[in-house]
């Protein structure tokens, strides 16, 4: 299944710094969002941090190096702390997906910014860095649960199907992995992460190519 390689190897080292970086602005962000609207959980688990190590779930860090499809630990938060119960829930889960997408679109001007250095290692460093935060922000989205998007999905569900959310929610990360390993998750999230790059290129190639002249 797994071609070891030089390249591989290569590949892999390369790739380290987009998958840290994604994983930790994520997990902080939704520390600092809990935080900010009044739950202080996250703060005292030691979680409102960049260290990778305080956000990496061992499992989920291996299959992010050699499936390309992975999980962090999650932040904890305790709802009941809100000052607005709804808005916090809202705030916190679209908090990681954003920082992603804006770590992702500075990700990629820096990538930008380098290509004139002609440096292969520097330009597939920051490829990784933009890809991964894209793939991280799209993949979140997903209204299964423990995704973010689940999180957004049950406050506007209604009694009835909100009592079948709740029955099957524990299959959500069996659901995910089927999704995974038949390639059916690729189906659906790739014309996202294609269709941000685009937006992201035609935003900012322009303006590179007025520099570069």
């Amino acid at each position: 299944m797994f071609n070891f390689t030089p390249d591989y190897f290569y590949s892999l080292i390369l790739s380290l710094p987009g998958i840290l970086i994604a994983i930790s602005f994520h997990e902080m962000a939704h520390g600092y969002a809990a935080d900010s609207m009044g739950d202080p959980t996250p703060k005292n688990a030691g979680r409102l941090t960049l260290n990778p190590l305080k956000h990496i779930d061992p499992l989920g860090f291996i299959s992010m190096l050699l499936f390309r499809f992975g999980w962090a630990k999650p932040v904890p938060v305790n709802p009941g702390n809100f000052k607005e119960r709804k808005k916090g829930m809202i705030v916190v889960a679209l908090a990681g997906v954003l920082t992603n997408l804006l770590l992702a679109f500075f990700g990629m001007a820096a990538y930008l910014a380098v290509v004139p250095l002609n440096n292969e290692v520097l330009m597939t460093v920051l490829q990784y860095v933009y890809i991964y935060n894209i793939m991280f922000a799209v993949f979140n989205i997903i209204p299964i649960p423990p995704l973010d998007g689940s999180q957004i999905l049950v406050l506007f569900l209604p009694p009835k199907a909100l009592m079948t959310y709740y029955k099957y929610q524990r299959y959500g990360m069996i659901a995910i992995f089927i999704l995974a390993f038949t390639g059916l998750l690729g189906i659906i999230i790739n014309p996202a992460i294609n269709g941000i790059v685009n937006l992201f290129s035609a935003i900012l190639l322009p303006i590179f190519n007025l520099i570069w002249s």
